[in-house]
This record gives C-alpha cells, sequence and structure tokens, in this order.
C-alpha cells in the first residue's frame, strides 16, 4: 500500500485559514467597512483627487496587497496564535482619532485611525510575532497619511528653489532661453511656476514609498544593496521630479500655455513616475553588477 502524498502548504494553509477567519472575525471586518468605508469616500471625492495626494489610493491597494500576499506565510511562521492585550489600548487610541478627525473634518486622523485599527486587530487576533512579521505594509500605509501644512510649507519651498535651479541650468546649458526669478521660470515668452505638486515634499514621499516598496518586494539578499540603494531613492526622487519640471517647461516652450497646463500636464505626472521607476531600475542593476563583481572577486581570491 502506497502512502498518499501530502499536499503543498501553498495549497491547503490558505484555504483552511481564510474559511476559519472570515467565521471568527466578521464582525471585526464590518466594523472597519463601516467606519471607514465613508472615509476613503469622502477622500476619493476630495483630497486624493488633488494632484498633490493621488498616491493615497495607490499606497492603501499596495499596502492592503501585501498584507493578503504575506498572510499564508505569516501564519505558517508564528504557528499557535498568542493574542496580545496590547492591542486593547492601540485599538481605543484608534477610536478617538476617528471619532475626532469624522467630527472635526481632519482626515489625517481617521487615516492614522485606520492605521491604528489594524495594529490592533492584529495584536488582538495573533500576537507580537504576527505584526512583526507584517510590519512592512503597517509602516507603508504610513505615507498616506498627510503631513501638517506648515512642515509641508517649511521643506517645501527649498525642494521648490532646488529644482527650479537644476532646470534652469540644465535647460540654458542645452541653449534655451530661460532664466529664473525665485521658483518662477521664464522660457521665451512664457513664465511657469514651480508649484508644490511638480516638486514639493509629497511628491517626494511618495517616490520614496515606491522605492521601498519596490526594496520589500524583490527582496535583495545583500544588506549592502538594499542600503545603498534605499539611501539612493532620495536624490533619485529629486532627479525624476527635475525631469518633470523639465518636460513641463518643455511642453509650454514649444505647444503653448494650454498644452503645459491642459493634458500634457497629467501626462507629466507619468513622466515623474515612470522616470523615477527607470532610474531605480537602472542603480539596482549597477548595484547588482557591482556586487557580483565583488562576490566573484572573493570568491577567486587566495585564502
Amino acid at each position: 500500500m502506497s502512502a498518499a502524498m501530502p499536499q503543498p502548504r501553498s495549497e491547503t494553509v490558505p484555504a483552511v485559514h481564510w474559511k476559519s477567519f472570515l467565521s471568527d472575525w466578521w464582525p471585526a471586518a464590518v466594523g472597519l467597512l463601516a467606519m471607514f468605508v465613508p472615509t476613503f469616500l469622502s477622500l476619493a471625492n476630495g483630497m486624493w483627487s488633488t494632484e498633490s495626494y493621488a498616491h493615497g489610493p495607490i499606497i492603501l491597494a499596495l499596502a492592503l496587497w501585501l498584507l493578503w500576499r504575506q498572510w499564508p506565510d505569516m501564519m505558517a511562521a508564528i504557528g499557535e496564535p498568542r493574542p496580545s492585550a496590547a492591542g486593547w489600548p492601540l485599538l481605543a487610541a484608534a477610536l478617538f482619532c476617528y471619532v475626532i478627525g469624522r467630527s472635526q473634518g481632519i482626515q489625517a486622523g481617521e487615516l492614522l485611525a485606520f492605521v491604528l485599527a489594524l495594529v490592533s486587530l492584529l495584536l488582538l487576533g495573533w500576537g507580537g510575532r504576527a505584526l512583526r512579521f507584517q510590519w512592512f505594509p503597517i509602516f507603508f500605509m504610513l505615507f498616506m497619511i498627510p503631513l501638517p501644512g506648515p512642515l509641508v510649507a517649511a521643506l517645501t519651498m527649498p525642494m521648490k528653489m532646488a529644482v527650479s535651479y537644476m532646470t534652469e541650468l540644465i535647460l540654458f546649458t542645452a541653449g534655451y532661453p530661460i532664466a529664473r526669478s525665485g521658483v518662477i521660470l521664464q522660457i521665451g515668452q512664457y513664465q511657469l511656476l514651480v508649484a508644490d505638486a511638480c516638486a514639493g515634499l509629497q511628491t517626494l514621499l511618495t517616490l520614496e514609498a515606491l522605492g521601498l516598496f519596490y526594496l520589500n518586494v524583490v527582496r535583495h539578499t545583500a544588506v549592502l544593496r538594499n542600503v545603498v540603494l534605499a539611501v539612493l531613492i532620495i536624490p533619485i526622487s529629486f532627479t525624476a521630479n527635475v525631469i518633470r519640471v523639465i518636460a513641463l517647461t518643455l511642453i509650454t516652450y514649444y505647444f503653448g500655455d494650454a498644452a503645459g497646463q491642459g493634458f500634457l500636464h497629467g501626462f507629466a505626472g507619468m513622466v515623474l513616475f515612470i522616470s523615477a521607476l527607470i532610474l531605480i531600475l537602472s542603480v539596482d542593476t549597477l548595484l547588482q553588477t557591482l556586487v557580483a563583481r565583488r562576490a566573484r572577486r572573493a570568491v577567486g581570491s587566495p585564502a
């Protein structure tokens, strides 16, 4: 008599777990939906419809996808769930932030409440090991919470000045008739104001978040490669912002102000993220080459 072949864990654990999860946790799921679906609908019709905060739904979707993707592995890693009472004060803090945010129209408070609620449910349901396993999706969600206005204003102006200066320098070197006064660029007969959405702190944070997401997905084994790439994401984001402003400036110069402020302005936003992605992949490829060359030298060197 031949022994029955066991089924792979990936085919059995997720299905059994999700059935148990829905039967045990459906009240919490219904409560979360009742609380935060109106919040996300308000954001979709308000802040997330603006250019500065359009990254919010993208970050939310990616974070939830990461939670779902890592869930079966988390359950296999933690073994028997060990609920932690530390989730109760966090749940109370989430409810407090939600009530204040919802009643006072502070959407940052509602988003913070959503993140705290997820953390509290992880602790109450599965314990601290589950939270340690899922720390990155939770941390990633923080990027969709808007920063305080005074902080954004204080940090945005120097960034806009730097982007404006680099745009002027590059285009002037290329022979274009361009001049700058603060964050106002004069090219030909047109004047362009470098706005917050074009070179501000929120754009930098969005690109930094997407870079960290890339690092989490590829999961390089070389620690030095991860650290260097994470640090280089900041200048990569700045460079992508410069490329975007250059693209808008050239669009306005060649096609007029209406083209620069119309459909092509939105297209320049795609240029920003495509440029950042290409730069991140290029730098990562270069780092991969350097790490492989270093490994070959280590193997080939005498003991």
